[in-house]
């Protein structure tokens, strides 16, 4: 817990600090071009922690189907292999874990596909000019939209269309510039987010 306070007020301490320098078009990353299916398979990468909800199936057997929430141990129990050790693995890495068991005497051949539903363990953070500033859960498929609309929007002194998000890809930070205001008037895409991502609102400057 102590550790998660520190964490939000060195991020606080840093987007105050961020709101008294404009950043240059060379301090700005392209936005990247992924599709939806690219940014689901980003996502699925990330480990699984506590209160994540995790849909598993197995092909052409509806009855091992099953919705988990990952408990404070860990663990799950599947159908016909028990015990599975779901902690700090990706969807993928579980879905290789019982597809393996159950094709130890149980299934010829089986297909497990792990889906994550809810991502608690996972989190965006989200400063600045908005009306409730903090840190949120990620939801597979979440926008800057939503996590604009989770935080109670935008005050009166935002810079709507000069939001920033920044991202570490493969060890290296990325900083984008999102036009929001544009994105809610529907003059723009709209811009998806990963666990991690740090949305920093600025304040306008008249």
């Amino acid at each position: 817990m102590k550790r998660s306070v520190h964490l939000f007020v060195g991020l606080v301490a840093m987007a105050s600090a961020c709101s008294t320098l404009r950043l240059g078009s060379a301090d700005i990353d392209p936005l990247p071009t992924q599709a939806a299916n690219e940014t689901t398979s980003l996502v699925g990468n990330y480990p699984l922690g506590t209160g994540d909800v995790i849909d598993i199936k197995v092909f052409r057997e509806p009855e091992l189907a099953g919705v988990y929430r990952l408990s404070s141990n860990g663990e799950i129990s599947f159908p016909f292999i028990g015990a599975v050790r779901v902690d700090g693995k990706t969807a993928f890495e579980l879905g290789e874990e019982i597809r393996i068991r159950l094709a130890s005497g149980y299934l010829q051949n089986p297909q497990v596909t792990v889906f994550v539903r809810e991502y608690h363990s996972q989190k965006v953070h989200i400063l600045g000019q908005v009306a409730k500033a903090g840190t949120q859960g990620f939801q597979p498929g979440m926008t800057i939209i939503q996590a604009v609309a989770t935080a109670g929007g935008f005050t009166k002194l935002a810079s709507t269309n000069r939001v920033r998000v920044t991202r570490v890809v493969k060890g290296n930070e990325k900083k984008y510039l999102i036009p929001v205001g544009d994105i809610r008037n529907g003059n723009a895409p709209d811009f998806s987010l990963l666990p991690g991502d740090i949305v920093f609102v600025p304040e306008a400057i008249f």
